[in-house]
């Protein structure tokens, strides 16, 4: 997939998340050793051509907000409650 070196290690990240999990945009720069990143992380989540094969709708907020997608925030809301569901 084309992107930055560090887009790619934020998609790799990514495919780490469990399906019905999530983890946060501050989690995920925390754990590419750079923990100021969390904004540079919501770029490259929004970034993400394979929405779905790169699961960037598992990375929330630190509060638990939904955050943005591009797909809607209903449709977002819809598969994090369909992978907690069927995805044991």
């Amino acid at each position: 997939m084309l992107g930055t070196t560090f887009q790619k290690r934020v998609w790799s990240e990514l495919m780490k998340i469990p399906m019905g999990k999530t983890s946060s945009y501050a989690d995920i720069s925390k754990n590419l050793n750079n923990p100021g990143a969390f904004r540079a992380v919501g770029s490259a989540n929004g970034a993400n051509r394979l929405a779905i094969v790169v699961p960037c709708h598992r990375v929330i907020h630190s509060s638990g907000q939904l955050g943005g997608y591009a797909g809607g925030l209903n449709r977002k809301k819809w598969l994090l409650t369909h992978e907690a569901q069927y995805g044991k």
